[in-house]
């Protein structure tokens, strides 16, 4: 079968002892990065020495096939660099090559950067939405968190530290200043540090820099009716930021429940 495992994101004392005997085990590891999969083996003191298989984005569609071949006759396990894979990391291709060819798949579970930001966030944690990372480019990271703004759900986002401050600048001007958030740094780590209040009073502190593992949790919009002059105006913003007009329309469509043809046509009727 294909065994998901996940693997400490910052304190080796996370390591369950579920995972530690899999690794005892294993004869055959797909690893997002292979060195740090030694290192990991190392620092928990596993002296088995599986075959490592490098199993990253840029090779997951050309590697499932084959782990899951293996997985046929042996125990395949699956890991990411930190937290479970499958979440923002390798390991979705696997799984749905594995089930539609029937082969099993199965799971250690373990510690999560996602659920334990929104955990300590301070934000509601009944419902909410996982969102990866934010584009890198200004213009699409506005347009993406536009539509994010009526998002009633508390929002968690990855982001790397040297953008941390421009997007939370961004995230004040698309979802209001005085939207709550959390940023969590270094989670489980020595210098874990979990910062909140306001998005622009985080975009202040952001100023200075940013450093480690960050996690953005974003307070939900309060649930409201969006009115049609306001739905065109986001798809005239999403047409100035580079989208299709077409697109634009779907994507607000979907957000607000106004037609998309309505919307299209609505914003023909004023500036791009």
């Amino acid at each position: 079968m294909i065994i998901l495992a996940a693997t400490p994101i910052g304190n080796l004392g996370d390591a369950s002892r579920r995972l530690v005997e899999a690794l005892e085990q294993a004869t055959t590891v797909a690893a997002e990065d292979t060195r740090t999969t030694q290192r990991l083996l190392a620092a928990l003191g596993v002296a088995n020495r599986p075959r490592l298989i490098a199993l990253h984005d840029h090779n997951e569609k050309d590697r499932a096939p084959e782990l899951v071949e293996l997985a046929r006759t042996q125990d395949v396990l699956v890991l990411s660099d930190a937290g479970m894979p499958t979440v923002s990391d390798p390991g979705y291709g696997v799984v749905a090559a594995a089930a539609a060819a029937g082969v099993e798949v199965t799971a250690i579970p373990g510690p999560s950067a996602v659920v334990t930001a929104l955990a300590v966030s301070g934000l509601p944690t009944d419902r909410f939405t996982f969102e990866g990372f934010v584009p890198r480019k200004h213009g699409e990271r506005m347009g993406a968190l536009r539509l994010l703004a009526a998002e009633p759900r508390t929002m968690v986002f990855f982001e790397a530290p040297t953008r941390v401050a421009a997007t939370l600048v961004d995230m004040a001007t698309a979802f209001g200043a005085d939207r709550r958030g959390a940023v969590c740094r270094e989670l489980t780590k020595l210098h874990e540090q979990v910062v909140r209040g306001t998005l622009a009073e985080l975009a202040t502190w952001a100023e200075g820099g940013v450093r480690g593992e960050v996690v953005v949790v974003v307070e939900g919009g309060a649930a409201r009716e969006v009115p049609l002059a306001d739905a065109v105006a986001q798809v005239r913003a999403l047409v100035g930021d580079g989208v299709r007009r077409k697109d634009a329309a779907a994507e607000v469509s979907g957000l607000t429940g106004h037609s998309s043809r309505e919307l299209y046509q609505a914003s023909l009727s004023g500036p791009a």
